[in-house]
C-alpha cells in the first residue's frame, strides 16, 4: 500500500465538496462546540478567581474560628505577621421592626471592626462611606442591609429595626459587598454592622453560634504557601481554618469544577448521538462510492489502499467538523461573555484558553474514530466483483479483529480522558455504562421494531396507509435504526435529566412537609430552656418537640493520627460539624454496634457516632476521635454506632458524647418545633418576643431557597441535555434527508397504482409518528433507569418517576419524528411518476 498514492486519490475525491457530509459535520460540530464552551466558561471563572481571589476573601489571607474568638496568642501571631489585620463575627439573627404588628426576617449578620475592608470597597445607597453609615445618630448605632431584606420588614431609610435587645437604625441599602462572594451558602439576606454596637444585644452570648474570620493583609512579597504551612502547622490543632487569595472562594471554586465536569459529561452524551450521525453519514457516503471503489479494485488497489483512501478523507472532514466546532466553542463565551458575567456573582475573565479546547478536540478525534472505524472497516469484506452488483449498505457481519480491537481501544481512551479531565471516575463510569447501555437497549429496540411492524403488517388489511407505514419500517432501507437510535439516544440524557432533578427537587421539598418540623430555634440559652419548654407544651396546637445541647466542632484526629491520613476528604471532615450529649440515649436512636453509656457515667469521654458515616470513613468500634470544641481538644472513645436519618428534616448529630465530657463548656440548646400551619406566626411572636436572642429559621424558607439554587442547576443540565438532543434532531433530518429517494420512488410506484397524495402523506406522517413512539418510549425506559441509578447510587436519595416529564419525553419523540418525516415529504409527493420510473429503468 502506498500512503502517497492513496492520499492522492483522497485529495482528489475532495475536490467535490462536503456534499452529504453536512450533517455529519454539523453533529461533530456541535459536540465538541458544547464541550469547548463549558470548559471555556470554567476557566474563565477560574481565572476570576485567581485574579480576584485576595478581594473575594476580603485579604491575602483568612483564618476562621468556630464559635469562638482568637486567642491572645493567635492574635500575637497575626500582627506580628500581617500588616495589618480585621475581624468579622459571621451569624444568623432575627432583624425585627417593632410597631402593631411586627415584622420579623431571618438575616445573615456580618459584624466587622474599622479596619473592615481591607480591599474592596463597600458601595451603599444612598453613596455614604461605611463608616458614616454605621456611626448611626443619636446614640443609636447604624446599620446597611440587602435591599431584599429592607423591603421584606418594610423598612425605609432612617427607621429603626432590632437585633436581639439592641436597636440599629437603616442608614443605607448593601449595593456592593466586596467579600460576599466567598461567604458561600446563606439562608438569609446580609445585614452588616459593627461589632462593637453587639455588647448589649444579648447575640453573642456563651454558646453562641457564630464564626470569627480575621483577614490579614500580608506585606507585599509575602509566600503565601509558607505561611500558610506556619500557621497550620501552629494552630490547625485548635480547630483554625484556613484560606487565602490562592483561591479566595474555595467552595465557589470546587461547584463551578464539579457542575462544569457533569455538563462536560453530559456534552459527551451529545458527542455520542452525534456520533450516531456520523456513522450514518460515512455509511451513506460509501454507499454512494460503491462505482469508485469497485474501479479502484479492479485497477489493483489492495483492501489497505482503499481503506487508506476513505480514512483519509474522512480524517479530514472530521478535524474540519472539529475546526468548526472548537471555533465556535471558545467564540460563544466571548460573544455571550457580558450577558454570562451579569449573571454570576463572581468575576470572570473571558477569553482563548488553550487547555478546554485541548479537550474538546480530544473528545471529538476519539469520537470520530470510534463511529467510524466500524463502516470503514467493512470496505475491506468486498471483493470487487460484488462492489459492482451490491451496495456497501447492505453488508453484514462484523468487521476485522483488528478493527474492533482498535474500536475498544478508543472507547477506553475515551473514557478514561473523560475520568482524567473530569476529576469524578465514579461519574464518568455511570456515564458510560448508561450511554453503552441505552445505545444497546435502543438497537434492540430497532430490530425490535422492525421485527414488530412485519408481523402487523398482515393486520393492517384494509387500512393501506398503515399497511404502507409498517412495510417501510420493516425493511432495511427506512433507516429505521439510525432514527431509533439517534432520536432515542437524545431524549434518554433529557429524560435522565429531568428525573433526577424532579426526584432531587422532591427530595428537598416535595416529601419534607408531611414530616418535617415548621422552625428550628437555635442559641436558647441554658436558663431560656424551662421558659421556652413551657410555652410549646401548653400550646395544642404543637404536637411534637425536640430539643438538645448545642456545640460545634471539627475532628482534628483519628486514632493519633490527622483526620484526613485516615478518612481522606469526606465531607464529615471538611469543617466544623455538630455535636450533642446525653445522658440517656435517645428514644429515636438506633444502635447498630455497641452500647450507650450508664446514666451516671463520668469516665473518659466516649461518643456516638453516625453509622453510615463511620463506614464510609473506615471506623471502627474502640478508636479514638480528637475534636476541636472552642479551641480545646476533646479526645473520645467511640462506645458505639447509630442510625441517624438527615431525610426527616429534624435533628440529626454526627457525634453525640457523654454529658461529663461536654456540659461544662459554655454553649446553647437547638430546638425543633412541629406544629399546625396556621399556629405558626403565634409561636414565632411569643418566644421571639420572650427571647430576642433566640434566632428561628423556618424550614420551608430554607427549603424554597435550595430549590431556588436547584432551579439554577435544573436550567444548566437542561441547556446541556438539550445540545445531545439538537444533535439527535440533526442525525434525524440526516436519515430522513437520506430516504428521500427511496420516498420519491415509493410515492411515484403508489400513484401509479391509484393511491391518492392524502393517503401517501398519511402513509409518511405514520411510519415517522411510530418510529419516534418507539424511540421514546425506550428512551423513557432508558432514563428512567439512570435517573434511577444517579439518584440512588450518587445522589443516594429516593426515586419515584416524575411522569409529566416522562410523558413529554414520549410525546417529543412522535412530533420530532413525524416534523422531520413531513419536511422531507413534500418532494416525493410532488415528483411525477413518469419521470421517476423512467429514471429507475
Amino acid at each position: 500500500m502506498s500512503l502517497i498514492t492513496a492520499a492522492r486519490i483522497a485529495r482528489r475525491e475532495l475536490r467535490g465538496g462536503v456534499r452529504g457530509f453536512r450533517i455529519f459535520l454539523a453533529c461533530l460540530a456541535l459536540g465538541v462546540a458544547a464541550i469547548a464552551a463549558v470548559g471555556s466558561v470554567r476557566e474563565g471563572i477560574d481565572a476570576g478567581l485567581a485574579r480576584e481571589g485576595a478581594a473575594l476573601l476580603g485579604g491575602d489571607a483568612e483564618m476562621e474560628f468556630t464559635y469562638r474568638f482568637a486567642s491572645q496568642e493567635e492574635r500575637a501571631w497575626m500582627e506580628d505577621t500581617a500588616a495589618s489585620v480585621s475581624e468579622v463575627v459571621d451569624f444568623r439573627s432575627m432583624a425585627v421592626v417593632e410597631g402593631d404588628t411586627p415584622a420579623r426576617a431571618l438575616t445573615q449578620v456580618k459584624a466587622v471592626d474599622p479596619a473592615y475592608p481591607l480591599i474592596g470597597t463597600v458601595r451603599l445607597a444612598p453613596d455614604l462611606s461605611l463608616a458614616t453609615a454605621l456611626a448611626g445618630a443619636d446614640g443609636t448605632p447604624g446599620a446597611v442591609m440587602e435591599r431584599v431584606l429592607i423591603d421584606r420588614l418594610g423598612l425605609a431609610v432612617g427607621e429603626r429595626f432590632r437585633l436581639g435587645t439592641q436597636a440599629f437604625i437603616l442608614s443605607a441599602a448593601i449595593e456592593h459587598e466586596p467579600d460576599g462572594a466567598a461567604d458561600g451558602f446563606r439562608l438569609g439576606p446580609r445585614t452588616l454592622l459593627r461589632t462593637d454596637s453587639l455588647a448589649e444585644s444579648g447575640l453573642l452570648a456563651p454558646g453562641t453560634l457564630y464564626s470569627t474570620k480575621y483577614r490579614l493583609d500580608l506585606p507585599e512579597g509575602t509566600n503565601l504557601a509558607e505561611v500558610a504551612s506556619m500557621a497550620r502547622n501552629r494552630f490547625e490543632t485548635t480547630g483554625m481554618r484556613w484560606t487565602d487569595a490562592r483561591n479566595g472562594a474555595p467552595g465557589i471554586s470546587e461547584f463551578v469544577d464539579r457542575l462544569s465536569a457533569f455538563l462536560i459529561l453530559v456534552g459527551l452524551s451529545g458527542l455520542a448521538v452525534g456520533g450516531i450521525g456520523v456513522s450514518a453519514a460515512v455509511r451513506a457516503y460509501l454507499g454512494d462510492k460503491t462505482a469508485t471503489i469497485a474501479t479502484l479494485r479492479t485497477l489493483g488497489a489492495d483492501r489497505a489502499t482503499v481503506f487508506a483512501v476513505y480514512f483519509i478523507q474522512i480524517g479530514v472532514l472530521s478535524l474540519l467538523g472539529i475546526g468548526i466546532g472548537l471555533i465556535i466553542g471558545a467564540g460563544a463565551p466571548l460573544a455571550f461573555g457580558s450577558l454570562i458575567q451579569s449573571r454570576l456573582p463572581i468575576p470572570a475573565e473571558f477569553t482563548i484558553y488553550p487547555s478546554p479546547l485541548v479537550e474538546a478536540a480530544l473528545y471529538g478525534m476519539l469520537t470520530a474514530l470510534i463511529f467510524t472505524l466500524w463502516p470503514l472497516a467493512r470496505t475491506e469484506q468486498i471483493r470487487p466483483a460484488t462492489l459492482f452488483r451490491d451496495a456497501i449498505t447492505g453488508l453484514h457481519g462484523l468487521p476485522r479483529a483488528r478493527y474492533l480491537f482498535a474500536t475498544l481501544i478508543g472507547l477506553a481512551a475515551l473514557v478514561w480522558l473523560a475520568a482524567w479531565f473530569s476529576g469524578s471516575a465514579r461519574l464518568t463510569l455511570w456515564t458510560a455504562g448508561g450511554l453503552c447501555g441505552a445505545l444497546l437497549a435502543l438497537s434492540l429496540a430497532a430490530f425490535a421494531v422492525r421485527r414488530a411492524a412485519r408481523a402487523a403488517k398482515p393486520r393492517a388489511q384494509g387500512r393501506p396507509a398503515l399497511r404502507w407505514a409498517l412495510a417501510a419500517i420493516s425493511g432495511s432501507g427506512e433507516g429505521a435504526g439510525a432514527v431509533v437510535l439517534s432520536l432515542g439516544l437524545g431524549l434518554s440524557v433529557l429524560a435522565a435529566v429531568g428525573q433526577i432533578d424532579g426526584n432531587l427537587r422532591r427530595a428537598i421539598s416535595g416529601n419534607l412537609p408531611d414530616i418535617a418540623p415548621s422552625y428550628f430555634f437555635v442559641d436558647i440559652q441554658k436558663d431560656q430552656m424551662a421558659g421556652f419548654s413551657q410555652r410549646l407544651a401548653d400550646d395544642p396546637a404543637v404536637s411534637r418537640v425536640e430539643s438538645a445541647p448545642m456545640l460545634r466542632g471539627i475532628i482534628t484526629q483519628i486514632n493519633g493520627r490527622p483526620a484526613r491520613e485516615i478518612a481522606g476528604d469526606h465531607w464529615v471532615l471538611q469543617g466544623d460539624r455538630g455535636v450533642t450529649y446525653s445522658a440517656k440515649r435517645p428514644e429515636n436512636a438506633k444502635l447498630t454496634a455497641g452500647k450507650w453509656w450508664p446514666d451516671d457515667y463520668d469516665g473518659p469521654p466516649l461518643v456516638s457516632f453516625a453509622a453510615e458515616e463511620a463506614a464510609e470513613m473506615g471506623l471502627n468500634l474502640g478508636d479514638t476521635l480528637t475534636v476541636n470544641i472552642l479551641g480545646r481538644d476533646i479526645t473520645a472513645e467511640l462506645a458505639s454506632f447509630r442510625e441517624v436519618d438527615f431525610s426527616t428534616a429534624g435533628m440529626g448529630f454526627i457525634l453525640s458524647m457523654n454529658p461529663a465530657a461536654l456540659s461544662a463548656a459554655p454553649h446553647s440548646f437547638i430546638a425543633t418545633v412541629y406544629a399546625e400551619p396556621q399556629a405558626e406566626a403565634a409561636i414565632l411572636r411569643d418566644l421571639a418576643g420572650r427571647y430576642p436572642n433566640i434566632t428561628a429559621i423556618r424550614v420551608r424558607d430554607a427549603i424554597d431557597r435550595v430549590a431556588e439554587v436547584l432551579s439554577g442547576l435544573a436550567a444548566a443540565t437542561a441547556l446541556g441535555a438539550s445540545a445531545a438532543l439538537a444533535t439527535g434532531f440533526l442525525v434525524l433530518i440526516g436519515a430522513a434527508a437520506a430516504a428521500v429517494t427511496a420516498r420519491t420512488y415509493e410515492a411515484a410506484l403508489l400513484k401509479t397504482l391509484g393511491a391518492t397524495r392524502r393517503r401517501i402523506l398519511l402513509s409518511f406522517a405514520l411510519r415517522s409518528a411510530l418510529l419516534g413512539a418507539a424511540a421514546g418510549i425506550v428512551a423513557l425506559a432508558a432514563g428512567i433507569a439512570g435517573g434511577w441509578a444517579v439518584s440512588h447510587y450518587i445522589l443516594e436519595t429516593g426515586f419515584s418517576v416524575i411522569w409529566p416529564s416522562a410523558l413529554a419525553i414520549v410525546t417529543g419523540g412522535i412530533l420530532a419524528t413525524t416534523l422531520a418525516g413531513l419536511c422531507f415529504a413534500w418532494g416525493p409527493l410532488s415528483a411525477r411518476p413518469a419521470r421517476v420510473l423512467r429514471a429507475r429503468e
